[in-house]
């Protein structure tokens, strides 16, 4: 009993000096009743995004069907033939077809339009060659140059998307890093409070979030670089 009386009056007393310093280690809780630590492990890791899709748009506008017709047909060969020049072969491209819009035809809006007809097409990259369609994506003056209408709308102007597909193979390490880092927070609470840190008793991975690494709090898929980062939750034992 006097053991027994010694530990928790140690513990108190150590909870009450470690109050300051866990706010900021990520001792979350304490509990003397049941002798017990609650901790939270923070892992972060920046790792390299691994596909890009990248959606190149364009449009035009005209009077004359054919020839609106013709010259998006133009727009997209020049589009296609860019692509080749930046090193992308036949399976990293995909051909939208052409879409073009009779605006009288439409059943609400103005009959008073400047130009009848409204066209547009689209041209994909899909690849794992991040840093190529980068390096693409900061040399389009050549389109511009040749009247080729870029769309922002439908993404064309507005630059690739850059995903993390190999995620499921970062999530382990990412996890494992969490857990030590709370281990490492527990630990040294229970060194203060006289106590060794026991079992594991409960768990909570967390969710585990992918954002920008240019310093958001978000992701947009706009950056090549990604940060991954979760906050798990442990309850250890003290004895």
């Amino acid at each position: 009993m006097v053991r027994v009386g010694f530990f928790s009056a140690a513990l108190l007393a150590a909870a009450v000096a470690f109050a300051g310093w866990s706010v900021g280690q990520g001792v979350e809780r304490f509990r003397v009743a049941d002798r017990s630590v609650t901790v939270k492990g923070l892992a972060e890791m920046d790792v390299k995004s691994d596909f890009a899709v990248w959606t190149l748009g364009f449009r035009r506008g005209g009077d004359d069907f054919a020839e609106l017709q013709q010259r998006l047909a133009g727009d997209r060969q020049a589009v296609v033939a860019f692509l080749r020049e930046q090193g992308f072969d036949e399976a990293e491209i995909e051909v939208r077809p052409l879409q073009v819009q009779d605006l009288l035809a439409r059943e609400w809006g103005s009959q008073e339009v400047a130009l009848r007809f409204n066209g547009q097409g689209q041209v994909l990259v899909k690849t794992a060659r991040v840093d190529a369609v980068a390096a693409a994506a900061n040399a389009l003056d050549p389109l511009i140059q040749a009247g080729v209408q870029l769309d922002s709308e439908s993404g064309g102007a507005t630059g690739p998307r850059y995903q993390l597909r190999g995620f499921n193979e970062l999530k382990p390490v990412l996890l494992q890093q969490a857990t030590a880092n709370a281990r490492e927070q527990a630990t040294r609470f229970a060194d203060d409070a006289g106590a060794r840190l026991g079992e594991l008793r409960n768990a909570n991975q967390g969710v585990i979030r992918v954002i920008d690494d240019d310093g958001s709090d978000m992701e947009s898929g706009r950056t090549i670089g990604k940060r991954l980062r979760v906050v798990s939750t442990f309850q250890y034992a003290l004895d």
